[in-house]
């Protein structure tokens, strides 16, 4: 594959090493079709595994030069499919003989199959490869080459093996993957055309070392066949590898009834009695001296089946009584899974008691079931009764499913409330049985949607709730009441299939149910259009399509719009408006400025195609500093940043509070540089002044670099409406260790007050992002991890409001951000208890700002101060985040061959922003109004008053009237705050006169008046 790989040749050769190495090391690959460097040749990992041909995991590679190829400086790698590193790199030495094999063991020996030959080197620590085989590497030193996708061209690779379902690969993955009775297997020649499609194929394992010797006869173990007594047993074919053809066959005692062929290997017959046999069978080839290979499996003859209904297979319990019985029973094929991983059917009993205690569907397991079953077939199954995970079922095997000429009857699907069914013995009464359930169904989880096509529902009109949400989390009887609801209403929705479709075997199969167009949100209402089966599957209860899910579903089940009406928040009135949003770890240092900076390394989150979407984990060359924790790379950012711009600029709010703002000063950027770069893309949206942020206090008013967080909070605003009031200020004295900061992000304050206002007006925000619930002590009160630290830090945000209030000369405070904590856990009683309201659930129900586990809840929260409660005219959560599914992200654009993301608002974030209305007083100026004297000559000049209106911090603008006692005699504009009056020239006779100039006032500017003296004179003075 590498040209790297030549390294070996020429030191066969004696040639300058020294001086060519270095470029050897970093040379790009390519393929090696000349055979001038070592190949791996053969790969298994299905060592030890139930009948496997060998007890051990093993690696071999091949030299296909005449000259012995030395191995100091390479190493062998293994990871999993989908794996990104896999384990530490094992280090080989020695040398591979010219035109020979080199044999690594790769695991610990196990319990089934032959040993290896002896190996020339053993792996350690070793490795536990996966039976198809996975992501085999030989490589140059022990450094991980963390890679996906094709590998052709990354440096330091020799070979790379990718069996079928990898995530890595040279070209394309192998054809087919490894199994216990095969190994992928490189042409003898070693030929290498950096294809691992073209270039492996499977074969009988073969395993060769540096001797020169395979491996002896390998006898492959048929499993552990089971059979009724009296039956004839499905006919054995024993098959061996290695040694020389033709084999003579041997066996230990096999049970009554039962033969081996000596010369074809073939076990067959007809047993006559019950029981178990261990029979260790031997082949012997026809070399001399003989090689000879066993193999030892158990056949099992079974009694005769027991004829029982589904319903006594099922009992009345959460178990069979009659778990590993033989037991024959009749019912119609309900459900079909003959694709999706299930590999079964569900069989259900027309004739069955839908009252009594016991369920009448059972489903049927294996290959044992025959493709040509459909639904609506009646069929009668033989087959052994068994738990799997709460289900019971039946295997039967091979003829174990008979398809009945007789028709049995329909079924009828039970149609209920799924409220009826609230307690796990009603639910097990009709386990496997077909249902239609009955009333109002809302999705309350869509996570798993993007992953394993999977719904929670939730029995009703709104999804489940976070218990600590809507009970005192102090009222352990209250909150248990909660989760006791939630468990009688929860569902899950599944897709008849358990694919994993950002797998890297499934990643290129379209999501079923998710489209563009069909985004199912949690709170969407669900309409049922077909039956399901009501089924115990991955610890809960299902209802399971009939079959499996492959495109939208909307033949099964479809989902109400709740996008339409969130297109825009509701109108939450007042002339100022205030929101806070956690906007998702928005870093505009990405993962791949931050490496190629030199300032770390970074794991990523890759998508289908290995390109980098997301960090996963960066860490700073010291293995102390934070990395970054957004997008992987530009493209990413640009995904990430257009949601979260038009989210804001959609908020329609004066005020903006952010969390989870990049703090950038971790990168050797100014502490602001993050906020800058969004405030500058949301100009370049909404036009160019229309934001700007609050920058940050000085660095003597902030905690220690090494104290701070690597994401911080801010304040962005629109300078048209509103203004800052003094600087910024930082808890800066709460982060050292023990203190109530240590572990988050310190409160942020700032005073604001309405455009133009006097100071006197200020208002104080305080921006929050309490400690997560995802690490700490839990104090085993049901609120997650950290508790107590935030109950510390909502004492010391009071107290820090309080000082920032009096420093500011205001009694109206408002508290805004990301708590953490849910509406009746401690820490938002410790602020209630200091006189504050919680707005959301004053003003708008409590809508969630955050949903998880399957629950909706409120961890983003704004409270108010008595005084800063009076101005509040509404509150809206705007549901465009935590309602989204996932895919939804730009962190998850292309993991699937379904892409979800667009560049709408939606998924703009994991969090749902926050609005308040406020209704400010009025801000008022009083004009001062100057006309001027005047004095003109009786007609031969129209007299013309100047008037100047004036105000401090606004230019007055409107009309200003003459007045002669409570006559009008003439009315100018302001201009500029200038008014020129033109009176009519014969207006006013000779005489010097009092008149009145009358500003009407305009806007926030009060009306004014001015007297002046108009003088008229006689033509000759007079």
């Amino acid at each position: 594959m590498s040209s790297s790989r030549r390294v070996g040749i020429v030191a066969a050769l004696g040639l300058a090493v020294a001086a060519i190495s270095p470029l050897l090391a970093t040379a790009p690959a390519d393929a090696n079709t000349s055979g001038t460097a070592l190949v791996i040749s053969e790969v298994y990992g299905a060592g030890g595994n139930n009948g496997a041909a060998y007890n051990a995991d093993f690696v071999e590679l091949y030299n296909p030069t005449s000259a012995n190829l030395p191995l100091s400086g390479l190493a062998l790698h293994y990871r999993s499919a989908a794996g990104g590193s896999g384990g530490t790199p094992y280090a080989l030495s020695g040398s591979v003989p010219a035109h020979g094999h080199w044999l690594v063991q790769m695991s610990a020996a196990g319990a089934n199959g032959s040993a290896l030959p002896t190996p020339d080197a053993t792996a350690s620590p070793a490795f536990s490869m996966a039976a198809a085989g996975g992501q085999v590497a030989l490589q140059q030193g022990t450094a991980v080459i963390a890679t996906s996708g094709d590998v052709r061209g990354v440096a330091g690779i020799v070979d790379f093996v990718g069996a079928s379902g990898a995530a890595s690969y040279e070209t394309a993955v192998t054809g087919s993957a490894a199994s216990a009775a095969q190994s992928l297997n490189r042409s003898a020649d070693g030929a290498d055309t950096d294809s691992n499609a073209a270039d492996f194929t499977l074969a009988a394992p073969s395993p060769t070392g540096s001797g020169g010797v395979a491996a002896g006869l390998t006898v492959t173990s048929p499993g552990d066949p089971s059979v009724t007594v009296g039956t004839p047993l499905a006919p054995i074919t024993l098959s061996a590898t290695g040694g020389t053809a033709p084999y003579y066959w041997s066996s230990t005692t096999l049970p009554a009834g039962v033969t081996l062929d000596r010369a074809t290997g073939v076990i067959s017959g007809t047993p006559t009695a019950t029981g178990s046999t261990t029979v260790t069978v031997t082949a012997t080839d026809a070399s001399t001296p003989a090689k000879t290979g066993t193999a030892s499996f158990k056949i099992t003859v079974n009694p005769p089946p027991t004829m029982l209904s589904i319903g006594e297979i099922q009992g009345a319990s959460a178990s069979s009584p009659h778990a590993g019985e033989l037991a024959t029973t009749t019912g119609v094929v309900t459900a079909d899974y003959d694709h999706g991983g299930f590999n079964g059917i569900y069989i259900q009993d027309p004739s069955g008691n839908p009252d009594d205690t016991s369920s009448d569907a059972i489903f049927v397991f294996g290959s044992g079931v025959p493709a040509s079953v459909e639904i609506g077939d009646s069929v009668s199954v033989t087959g052994k009764v068994s738990e799997f995970q709460g289900t019971t079922e039946l295997t039967p095997a091979s003829g174990g499913v008979v398809t009945l000429t007789s028709p049995l009857g329909p079924v009828e699907q039970l149609e209920v409330p799924w409220t009826a069914l609230d307690t796990d013995a009603e639910k097990e009464a009709h386990e496997g049985e077909l249902v239609e359930p009955t009333g109002d169904f809302t999705v309350s989880d869509n996570f798993d949607a993007n992953f394993f096509g999977s719904f929670v529902l939730a029995a009703g009109d709104r999804p489940l709730t976070t218990p600590t949400e809507v009970a005192d989390a102090q009222d352990p009887a209250a909150v248990q009441d909660v989760v006791d609801a939630n468990n009688a209403k929860k569902v899950t929705l599944d897709d008849g299939a358990s694919v994993n479709y950002n797998g890297a075997a499934n990643k290129n199969t379209p999501l079923p149910w998710l489209t563009p167009a069909n985004p199912v949100r949690v709170g969407s209402a669900v309409t049922f259009h077909q039956p399901f089966v009501l089924e115990y599957r991955f610890d809960a209860w299902n209802l399971q399509p009939t079959e499996q899910v492959t495109d939208d579903g909307h033949e099964v089940a479809t989902f109400s719009d709740t996008r339409t009406p969130n297109l825009a928040p509701r109108d939450v009135g007042g002339d100022i408006k205030l929101a806070t949003f956690n906007v998702l770890n928005y870093f505009p240092t990405t993962g791949e400025e931050y490496v190629d900076s030199g300032l770390g390394t970074c794991t990523w989150f890759d998508d289908r195609a290995g390109n980098h979407i997301g960090d996963d984990t960066c860490t700073g060359t010291n293995k102390t500093d934070p990395g970054p924790r957004g997008a992987a790379t530009a493209e990413s950012l640009a995904r990430q940043q257009v949601k979260i711009v038009k989210a804001i600029n959609g908020l329609g709010a004066s005020i903006v509070s952010l969390e989870e703002l990049e703090n950038s000063v971790w990168f050797g950027k100014d502490r602001d540089f993050a906020i800058g770069k969004l405030v500058d893309a949301l100009n370049a949206q909404a036009g160019a002044g229309t934001w700007a942020f609050a920058p940050s206090p000085a660095a003597s008013g902030l905690p220690a670099l090494a104290d701070q967080d690597v994401i911080r909070t801010g304040f962005i605003y629109k300078p048209a409406a509103v203004s800052l009031v003094g600087v910024s200020h930082v808890l800066s004295d709460q982060s050292a260790d023990g203190q109530a900061f240590d572990n988050a992000r310190e409160p942020l304050a700032q005073g604001f007050k309405r455009l133009g206002a006097p100071d006197s007006d200020a208002f104080l925000v305080i921006v929050n992002h309490f400690k997560s619930k995802g690490s700490g002590v839990d104090d085993g009160t049901g609120q997650g991890n950290a508790n107590p630290d935030r109950i510390a830090q909502a004492h010391a945000l009071v107290d820090f409001a309080a000082a920032q209030g009096t420093a500011l000369g205001t009694d109206k405070v408002f508290f805004t951000g990301d708590f953490n904590a849910y509406s009746m856990e401690d820490p938002i009683q410790v602020i209630e208890a200091a006189g504050y309201r919680e707005l959301n659930g004053e003003f708008n129900d409590g809508e969630a700002t955050y949903s998880f586990d399957g629950m909706d809840g409120s961890l983003d929260h704004v409270f108010a101060s008595p005084a800063a409660e009076a101005w509040v005219t509404g509150v809206d959560v705007w549901q465009i985040n935590a309602q989204e599914q996932v895919g939804f992200e730009y962190s998850r654009y292309n993991y699937n061959a379904t892409i979800l993301y667009d560049d709408s608002v939606f998924r703009a974030s994991d969090h749902n922003p926050e609005i308040v209305g406020l209704d400010l007083p009025e801000v008022t100026y009083t004009p001062t109004v100057d006309a001027a004297d005047t004095t003109v000559v009786f007609s031969k000049e129209a007299p013309r008053i100047v008037v100047r209106v004036t105000a401090d911090g606004v230019v007055p603008t409107g009309t200003v009237d003459i007045l002669d006692g409570d006559r009008v005699v003439g009315t100018g504009t302001l201009v500029d705050g200038r008014a020129v009056v033109t009176l009519p020239k014969k207006s006013f006779k000779r005489g010097v006169y009092t008149l009145t100039a009358a500003y009407a006032g305009n806007g926030p500017v009060l009306a004014g008046t001015d007297t002046f003296t108009l003088t008229v004179t006689n033509p000759n003075g007079k």
